[in-house]
């Protein structure tokens, strides 16, 4: 069964996240003060894209469009550290270009194992041990690890080939390159039997080089019509184009020059991606160097009207070259023809590398503390947005169960000037601040946040900051020790009225513990003089 050709795929790719960092104390016998021995959280891995000259094909990523990269391990007590995730690395053809969803090429992709980073990791958390400091000596939390990224991307195979061959269906485009090189494409006697492009590597003299047959065009290809819009991006790369036309048609309407024509019309109106050539770009097809064949001149009538068209060709311009790919006549001269243009343009590509100005590439330091604060006007009134590398990256750090790492947040934010540049903008305590785009992590700004939490004493995990320490007034103090007091009358009073009923003492009432005491009394009277005159009986009869 023959592989599928698939040559433009989305594909939706997410980093692993990091681990989450561990808050832990050292317990060990005879060591009451073990200190913060919580470890780091694992880096997610990342999803990277590949060349492989092996690969030719985008159909595993067709059928599998989801791809998600390995989360990091979350840190453990006793210092053991979270186990980084594996990275993903997808396979891809030669040739293939990575865009955006909004179409901006983000990488092209030329050279066996060439590697693009599509989704990065998550960093993962730090432990309470890394967080550990001689103000701060075991902290109650740890951070959360960074999610990874998430996104869509476009995958897009662009044969990157010497010499395109272009033409109508059934022209010969197959038997051309089948009688030129290794490659065995399929060829049959119907209109588009070439469904994928084909490669063949062609030498002539001390030139090697690729040359790409592509599905035959139509008039209306440039606008999505027959297979056109789909394989004319497979030779956008090519230094020149060989129009092959059909000198044996049996379509009454058609002939070489209005082939030729009709082809020429597709190619003007198609538009190259001008980012894939660098700086200058690529330039137009219609532009590029161009050669013409005249194939099936094995056939009689075919060789007749090869003579009839030729001269109209040359005086356009074109170089011309009568062709057999069934008795190989011409194949020579113009192999070599091909491999002339082919060398001069290596020649002028070399001369552009080398007389290109140095590239100074300045990366982006790595966390960047740059950030922005603004204004947003909205019906309930205004917010300050605050956008930015860092404070996005601690906000998805800070646990907010945890009130110690919250305060942590603040001071991290404090010594940003954050707060500073928020009294800048206009905000004042109790305005609504949102951290990141869209909702991101909103919040009621209290600028009593600052640096200083190593100072209060307080339990592990919590921010004496951040609990209610409203100081009472007299007032308020008189009235709770009014309302503690009748309570406790209230209490005092249920309390002797339910020991008079008995409820809980399990006692009589008065009037029934007077009564039941005298004839308690009477029947232990009796009880005692029983006993009594048993004893005196017992005792007579063993005197006797």
């Amino acid at each position: 069964m023959a592989t599928q050709f698939v040559d433009s795929v989305k594909l939706f790719v997410s980093g692993g996240d990091g681990g989450h960092g561990c808050a832990s104390v050292h317990r060990e016998k005879f060591k009451p003060l073990g200190g913060p021995d919580g470890a780091n959280g694992g880096r997610g891995g990342s999803v990277i894209f590949e060349v492989d000259p092996q690969t030719t094909t985008l159909l595993p990523y067709h059928h599998s469009p989801h791809r998600h990269a390995q989360n990091g391990g979350p840190g453990k007590g006793d210092m053991r550290h979270g186990a980084d995730g594996d990275d993903l690395v997808l396979q891809v053809p030669d040739g293939t270009v990575v865009k955006s969803p909004d179409g901006e090429i983000l990488m092209d992709m030329i050279g066996a194992g060439t590697r693009f980073v599509a989704a990065a990791g998550g960093r993962g958390g730090l432990g309470n041990a890394a967080l550990a400091s001689p103000r701060r000596k075991a902290p109650g939390f740890a951070l959360l690890g960074e999610p990874g990224f998430e996104g869509e991307v476009l995958l897009e195979i662009k044969t990157v080939a010497d010499i395109a061959l272009v033409g109508f269906p059934s022209a010969g485009k197959s038997s051309l390159i089948a009688a030129m090189s290794a490659a065995r494409p399929k060829i049959a006697e119907y209109p588009f039997t070439t469904l994928v492009p084909n490669l063949g590597v062609v030498q002539a003299g001390d030139v090697r080089y690729t040359i790409a047959d592509v599905p035959g065009l139509i008039p209306g290809a440039s606008q999505g019509k027959g297979l056109g819009l789909e394989f004319l991006r497979h030779v956008e790369r090519c230094a020149a184009l060989v129009h092959v036309l059909d000198c044996a048609a049996l379509e009454t309407d058609r002939d070489p020059a209005s082939d030729l024509q009709q082809i020429e019309d597709e190619l003007a109106a198609y538009s190259v991606d001008e980012a894939l050539g660098g700086e200058e770009g690529l330039p137009p097809l219609n532009e590029r160097p161009k050669l013409v064949v005249l194939n099936k001149i094995d056939v009689p009538d075919g060789r007749d009207l090869a003579d009839i068209v030729r001269p109209d060709l040359e005086a356009a311009g074109y170089r011309v070259f009568d062709v057999s790919a069934a008795s190989h006549e011409g194949l020579r001269q113009l192999s070599f023809a091909m491999a002339d243009i082919v060398k001069a343009d290596r020649e002028r590509a070399a001369r552009a590398r080398a007389d290109a100005p140095r590239v100074v590439v300045r990366p982006k330091p790595r966390g960047d503390a740059g950030f922005t604060v603004r204004r947003e006007n909205t019906s309930d009134g205004p917010i300050f947005r605050v956008l930015g590398d860092k404070p996005e990256r601690w906000v998805h750090q800070t646990d907010f169960a945890n009130d110690e790492a919250v305060g942590y947040l603040g001071d991290r934010l404090a010594r940003a000037g954050v707060e500073d540049e928020l009294f800048r903008t206009g905000a004042v305590p109790g305005s609504t601040v949102v951290i990141g785009p869209g909702d991101g992590v909103i919040f009621d700004w209290e600028p009593t946040l600052v640096g200083g939490a190593e100072m209060l004493s307080g339990p592990r995990g919590t921010d004496l900051r951040l609990g209610d320490h409203h100081r009472p007034t007299r007032e308020e103090k008189r009235r709770e020790f009014h309302e503690r007091m009748d309570a406790k009358a209230e209490a005092r009073a249920e309390h002797e009225e339910q020991r008079r009923s008995g409820i809980w003492t399990g006692s009589p009432g008065p009037a029934e513990s007077r009564t039941g005491t005298s004839s308690d009394a009477h029947e232990s009277d009796d009880e005692h003089a029983g006993r009594d005159d048993a004893g005196g009986t017992d005792s007579g009869g063993a005197g006797s």
